[in-house]
């Protein structure tokens, strides 16, 4: 039997919470190191290499999350779980590939957010792409 599926404004719920819950990972694992770099060299690290940091911390963030338990600490907020769709743990490969496709889901306006509302499932386009979905926790 597969878990329930939860609503979507849960799931939005969920991360409106978790984009604060981000700001105290960025504010440790991105500007407290960024601060100490600008403070030894003198300058500024590139832009470039500043979103990579960024793109870096998070996913090591979300990927460690997910495949402890499947949870960041939003979702265990609101009772949510990451499993593969039959109900397994997501693969490594599943997670790596949600966390990249949850960029451009997000940046395009939440084009994949709102896929949601078309989908048979309620499923983000990005959980549906990786073979994901989002569960109640059981």
């Amino acid at each position: 039997m597969t878990a329930p599926l939860p609503g979507i404004r849960r799931r939005l719920a969920s991360l409106a919470y978790e984009s604060l819950l981000l700001l105290g990972v960025l504010a440790f694992a991105f500007l407290v190191p960024q601060l100490a770099i600008t403070a030894l060299s003198g300058k500024a690290l590139p832009g470039w290499i500043l979103l990579a940091h960024v793109f870096v911390v998070l996913g090591g963030y979300f990927l460690w999350s997910w495949r402890q338990g499947g949870q960041t600490l939003a979702m265990q907020t609101w009772k949510l779980q990451l499993r593969a769709q039959d109900g397994s743990t997501p693969t490594w490969r599943q997670l790596g590939l949600r966390y990249l496709l949850a960029w451009p889901s997000l940046l395009f306006y939440g084009a994949g957010l709102f896929w949601a509302l078309f989908d048979r499932d309620r499923q983000f386009l990005h959980d549906r792409l990786a073979g994901t979905r989002i569960v109640f926790k059981q």
